[in-house]
C-alpha cells in the first residue's frame, strides 16, 4: 500500500481507536496499574525496576508517555492513547530500523498479540532480511506451564515466519509472560551463539528482553505499564503506545509507515 502522511496516519488511528479514544477501559487501565505497583509479576513482563514506583508515578508516566487522561479521580469510562506521541514513537522506532538496516544487524521478532501483530512483525522482518540483517531465531519447542482460567495450560515456544509466538497446542495464544524470551536466551548463551544486537517485540517478550540487556523496541497498549517504565528507566529503546488489539490490516497504514520513514521500501 502507499505510505500515508504523518496527518493520514493519524487520522487514520484515531479512525480506528488504534490511538485517540481505545478501546480499553479506564478502569481496566488503572487496575492494572495497580497490579505492577504491587509487584504483580504478570504486569511486570520479565522487568525488574530500580525505583520503587507508587501508583501515582504510574499515571504520570502513562499520561506523559502514552496520553492517558492524568486525573487520578477519573476512574470510569473510555481513556485515551495520544496518537501523536504514537506516531512519535513509530519515528523513533522507524530511526532504529534504518540504523539496523545499515549495519546489517542479528535481529529478532517476537509477538504476545499474535492474532494481532504477526503480519506486522513478519512485513518488518522482511524488510529487514531483505537488507542483510540476520534473523535470530532459539529454542523452539521450548514448553512451560501457566496459571490459567482458559486452560490448555501448556505453552509451546513456536516460530512462524521467523517470529516468536506461544501456542497453546492447537492455537496461537495471548501472552504477558517472560519465560519464551528467557527461553531464547538461555539456549542462545548454552550454544554460545551470537544474541540479536536489535529485538522487537511486545508484552514479556520484550521485557525480558529489555531485562537481559538487548536493545528492544517495544509495543504497548495503554493498560501495559511495565514497557514504559523500562523505558524510563533505560531498559528498552522505545516504547509504542498502541491499542494491540486491532485486526491484521487495521496496522498496514502504521507499518507501510515505518518502513517508508526507515528507507525500507
Amino acid at each position: 500500500m502507499t505510505p500515508p502522511s504523518r496527518a493520514e496516519l493519524v487520522e487514520h488511528l484515531v479512525r480506528t481507536g488504534i490511538a485517540g479514544q481505545v478501546d480499553t477501559p479506564r478502569q481496566n487501565n488503572l487496575k492494572h496499574y495497580r497490579r505492577l505497583v504491587q509487584k504483580d509479576s504478570y504486569y511486570q513482563f520479565g522487568l525488574t525496576f530500580a525505583h520503587d514506583w507508587s501508583f501515582a508515578e504510574v499515571l504520570a508516566l502513562m499520561s506523559k508517555r502514552c496520553g492517558v487522561v492524568a486525573d487520578e479521580n477519573y476512574v470510569w469510562g473510555i481513556d485515551t492513547i495520544d496518537p501523536d506521541r504514537t506516531v512519535d514513537a513509530l519515528e523513533a522506532f522507524a530511526d532504529r530500523l534504518a540504523e539496523a538496516a545499515r549495519n546489517r544487524e542479528r535481529v529478532m521478532f517476537a509477538t504476545g498479540h499474535p492474532k494481532n501483530l504477526l503480519a506486522t512483525y513478519q512485513g518488518w522482518k522482511e524488510a529487514l532480511s531483505y537488507a542483510g540483517c540476520e534473523v535470530v531465531t532459539a529454542a523452539a519447542g521450548h514448553t512451560y506451564e501457566v496459571t490459567t482460567e482458559h486452560p490448555p495450560n501448556r505453552r509451546t515456544l513456536t516460530w512462524r515466519d521467523d517470529v516468536a509466538l506461544v501456542m497453546d497446542g492447537r492455537a496461537p495464544r495471548h501472552s504477558h509472560h517472560p519465560f519464551g524470551m528467557r527461553a531464547i536466551i538461555d539456549d542462545l548463551a548454552r550454544r554460545n551463539a551470537a544474541w540479536p544486537q536489535l529485538v522487537i517485540a511486545d508484552h514479556g517478550f520484550a521485557g525480558a528482553a529489555g531485562e537481559a540487556g538487548i536493545p528492544t523496541l517495544g509495543f504497548a497498549d495503554s493498560n501495559d505499564p511495565a514497557l514504559f517504565l523500562g523505558e524510563h528507566e533505560g531498559k528498552l529503546l522505545v516504547t509504542v503506545p498502541l491499542d494491540d488489539g486491532y485486526l491484521t490490516d487495521d496496522y498496514l497504514p502504521l507499518s507501510s509507515y515505518v518502513l517508508r520513514k526507515a528507507g525500507l521500501v
